[in-house]
């Protein structure tokens, strides 16, 4: 029975943070363990710079109930929910430091003054950083409380659906090191005929681009790939639910990792 098999399902998050604290001694966690799963696509692949802690990961990708995320109606905006800094420090690693979704969100500020829509983030931030919260206002960003945006699931889906589009802005360490991280949150607006503009973690390698989702990694390709999204939407918005179908629907994601496991 699949329930039998000792697996261990890493997000990208977690495996950067435990990898990266190898020289720990910290890899004994994965001890015991059979199969170990990511969604960090391109770990133990050249140019991703997580290790492996020497062992052999399975690629998998984060799964959608697609009947739950239905497609929907034109929305208003582009918008996200993410934390500022999250329950994780920055990884130190080989002399080099793999940061958080603050210091990407700081260098890419900007993007609210360049994009002609309202970019409004529910945002997780910490008090003690209200000079940042107060000059992402003064750039252009409207600020919600995560608490009130997902206070359950039917609140954030109705975000998230009544969004035009995606704007995701990752953590550091997941573009620094090319793990390939997708989230499942970026998965749910594909789903519901969402658009997603996100910052290229390598996921650019595993998913086809260009058209429903398009990656960036500055503040002038994002402000050109939102126009762009903005300028065709409907366009997009059907390029944004195929590929949920293709590359995320939960009975195909899942079934790939029970045929990995040999069930």
């Amino acid at each position: 029975m699949a329930l039998a098999l000792r697996r261990y399902l890493v997000t990208g998050v977690v495996l950067a943070d435990i990898s990266a604290g190898v020289a720990l001694g910290l890899a004994e966690i994965f001890d015991g363990h059979q199969l170990h799963f990511t969604v960090g696509e391109n770990i133990g692949r050249p140019g991703c710079e997580v290790p492996t802690c020497g062992l052999d990961w399975i690629p998998t990708r984060q799964p959608v109930a697609l009947e739950q995320w239905p497609p929907a109606g034109p929305g208003e905006g582009l918008t996200t929910v993410a934390s500022w800094r999250g329950p994780y420090a920055p990884v130190e690693y080989e002399g080099e430091t793999y940061g958080l979704r603050v210091h990407e969100f700081r260098r890419l500020r900007e993007l609210a003054a360049e994009i002609d829509a309202e970019l409004t983030v529910a945002l997780d931030i910490d008090p003690e950083d209200e000079a940042d919260a107060s000059a992402l206002r003064a750039g252009g960003w409207n600020l919600r409380d995560p608490a009130e945006v997902a206070a359950d699931p039917v609140a954030y889906r109705a975000f998230v659906q009544g969004s035009q589009a995606e704007v995701s802005i990752a953590k550091n360490v997941y573009v620094r090191s090319r793990c390939g991280w997708f989230s499942d949150r970026s998965a749910c607006y594909l789903a519901s005929g969402r658009p997603v503009l996100a910052q290229d973690t390598g996921y650019a390698d595993n998913l086809p681009t260009g058209i429903g989702l398009i990656p960036f990694t500055s503040v002038e390709d994002g402000v050109a790939a939102a126009n762009e999204i903005l300028a065709d939407w409907e366009a997009h918005s059907a390029a944004a639910r195929e590929l949920a179908v293709e590359y995320f629907d939960s009975s195909v994601v899942l079934e790939g990792i029970l045929d990995a496991a040999g069930v």
